[in-house]
């Protein structure tokens, strides 16, 4: 639980300031518990940890900071962001029905139509940017509305607070995977989300070097649902990894603000060429989302998708990229280029990535830290 009235930057450095474990020895660095299992007091007792599966003093310093930016009361740290996924999942049953966006990480789609849709939860996607498409999609089933906003790779924008009014007009959950703004540009459930989703591997972490998944809540019975699934499934997320992620988040504000700019910069280098047909970040006035996420963020982010006139050119700018590196993933202080026709959405179906506009001309930058020109200059080599 946020405890306190502190800023974000503030919060991303200290968490939520009621770290009690290291007043003995006064240490400024959260300690990395590596135990998998805890003495206790004597019968009936417990000093708070029994076993790392079900709480563990480094990740339980994770997961207040999390929770702290997020404003929520209680946050989860998974092994990977697809295990935070699969975790909310198990709240439905058989006969259940969950909206979600067509425009959502691959993955996600994968888990759907194979795990979740084979446990007899239905799954109805829709593009959740637009609101009356969600209303036409809720039956006497539906339970909840999952949505990415912004969504990967097409840049979607959803708006909140309206699915939120929605949503709780008919009692449905509203679930907002918040990985690619993270909680220093977007809070979900200030805006009336009852779940927010991260895969901590991207921006909260920002280094590339660890996976992890973040769920959090702000209703204490839900999170009482989601722990008892938390300690049951044991995809919990490991002491060191939580350490490095309490790590990677001291930087996040800095990161955050640093990447955005540069992803400005290289929007303008974008949008000069005649070879690139179509630029969508949702920082651009021109963008479809552009209002919702001035009403809802306090901020764009880094992630950009760009068209260009042929595969060919497609595949000689991954061929030729040298500073910027071609590979997965995305929220790091590297710049990094995907490919989500053959990468991130290789799974989903080629006519639904070709009518979503994934197709073999679409690129997807994370843009990092780097100096914007250098970044600038790699890509004008490349696209030679």
């Amino acid at each position: 639980m946020k405890t306190n009235n502190f800023k974000p930057h503030t919060v991303c450095v200290h968490g939520d300031a009621t770290n009690a474990f290291d007043e003995r020895t006064g240490s400024v660095s959260v300690p990395i518990y590596q135990s998998a299992t805890f003495k206790h007091p004597g019968l009936y007792q417990s000093t708070g940890f029994d076993y790392s599966r079900m709480q563990n003093p480094t990740r339980l310093s994770l997961e207040k900071t999390v929770a702290a930016l997020e404003n929520g009361t209680e946050a989860f740290a998974y092994s990977t962001g697809m295990a935070a996924v699969a975790n909310i999942a198990e709240l439905f049953g058989i006969g259940d029905r969950i909206i979600a966006s067509n425009d959502l990480y691959g993955g996600v789609i994968r888990l759907f139509r194979n795990v979740t849709e084979k446990n007899g939860v239905a799954i109805d996607f829709a593009d959740t940017s637009d609101i009356g498409e969600i209303a036409k999609k809720i039956t006497p089933n539906t339970k909840a509305v999952f949505i990415e906003t912004p969504s990967n790779p097409m840049m979607d924008v959803a708006d909140i607070k309206e699915i939120g009014l929605l949503a709780h007009k008919l009692k449905l959950l509203l679930i907002v995977d918040n990985t690619f703004l993270s909680p220093y540009f977007q809070q979900p459930l200030n805006q009336g989300a009852d779940i927010v989703v991260h895969s901590g591997t991207k921006f909260l972490c920002g280094h590339n070097d660890t996976l992890s998944g973040f769920v959090i809540v702000k209703d204490a019975a839900l999170g009482e649902k989601i722990r008892f699934l938390y300690k049951t499934i044991g995809a919990c997320l490991a002491p060191f990894d939580s350490w490095l992620m309490i790590r990677g988040i001291k930087t996040l504000a800095l990161r955050m603000e640093k990447q955005q700019e540069n992803a400005f910069k290289i929007c303008d280098f974008l949008l000069s060429r005649s070879d690139v047909k179509k630029v969508l970040y949702p920082g651009l006035p021109s963008s479809k989302g552009y209002a919702i996420m001035k009403k809802q963020t306090t901020g764009f982010g880094s992630m950009i998708s760009f068209g260009v006139e042929s595969a060919d050119l497609a595949a000689r700018i991954l061929a030729g990229v040298k500073l910027i590196s071609f590979a997965e993933s995305l929220g790091g202080v590297e710049t990094l280029i995907t490919y989500p026709t053959v990468q991130t959405h290789a799974d989903v179906p080629i006519a639904e990535r070709e009518a979503r506009g994934i197709n073999d001309k679409l690129l997807r930058l994370s843009v990092g830290i780097e100096d914007a020109e250098d970044l600038i200059e790699d890509l004008k080599k490349a696209f030679k």
